[in-house]
């Protein structure tokens, strides 16, 4: 069932676009759930990704529910989630089953920090067809700031620090430290998880330039490659984090 073709034929140009950039933005969102999962304090209101899920009717016909994941997990190829909805019409899904799907598949990304909304570009869509009345009504049962539609952020603060969309400031002020941990603990920059990636293969996935600095000269292996032959500068091409690209 393809669903690119399902899409053409039942979604506005609009909607289609706004997959397109969820797809190509997502790198911001799993940037900042990264991080999310390395703060001693919570900051996120929520993070979810949003995906198409198919089923075909007796006639043979595909419908297309739209519907949510939270947990999510990304290894640079795969997103990962548990699904949050309780599908109106699909059959073949429940709510609390875990979902694994390729990133070009993805519909949208949310998250929420201080009541902010970054992302939710199929949501933006929605908003704009809404009179004012309307938005406020939206995003007062999503209880978030949605902002401006025509202004989708991805980065915290960006606004303020247009400096954020480059690199999270969180890398930045991590890199004394992570100098320290490295030489207490060396064989960190050679270890690899089950899946034979990195510590290099993971702060490049998330885009974290001064960490990908650090390890590259504390000297990890730039060659290394996962167990499906990845090495770290194939996922910085595949997620174009030009700004680590360069260096690796």
């Amino acid at each position: 069932m393809d669903k690119d073709n399902i899409f053409k034929a039942t979604e506005t140009p609009e909607m289609i676009d706004a997959f397109k950039q969820a797809r190509s933005t997502f790198k911001y969102f799993w940037r900042e759930l990264w991080w999310e999962r390395r703060r001693i304090v919570p900051a996120l209101n929520l993070a979810c990704v949003k995906a198409a899920f198919c089923q075909e009717d007796s006639s043979g016909a595909p419908f297309v529910e739209f519907m949510w994941l939270n947990d999510i997990i990304f290894d640079g190829i795969h997103v990962k989630g548990t699904l949050v909805n309780n599908p109106d019409t699909i059959t073949n899904i429940k709510q609390g089953d875990s979902v694994e799907l390729p990133l070009n598949e993805i519909n949208d990304w949310l998250f929420a920090i201080n009541g902010k909304a970054y992302g939710g570009f199929t949501i933006q869509v929605m908003r704009s067809d809404m009179d004012k009345k309307e938005r406020k009504r939206h995003d007062k049962a999503w209880g978030l700031d949605f902002g401006d539609f025509d202004n989708i952020l991805l980065a915290y603060e960006q606004d303020k620090h247009p400096e954020n969309l480059i690199e999270h400031p969180m890398s930045i002020n991590m890199e004394e430290s992570l100098k320290d941990f490295l030489i207490q603990h060396p064989d960190e920059l050679t270890r690899k998880d089950e899946h034979g990636y990195t510590m290099l293969h993971w702060e490049t996935i998330a885009g974290n330039k001064s960490c990908v600095e650090v390890l590259l000269q504390m000297g990890a292996d730039s060659n290394a490659t996962t167990n499906n032959g990845y090495t770290a500068s194939d996922f910085a091409k595949k997620l174009e984090w030009e700004h680590i690209i360069s260096i690796l």
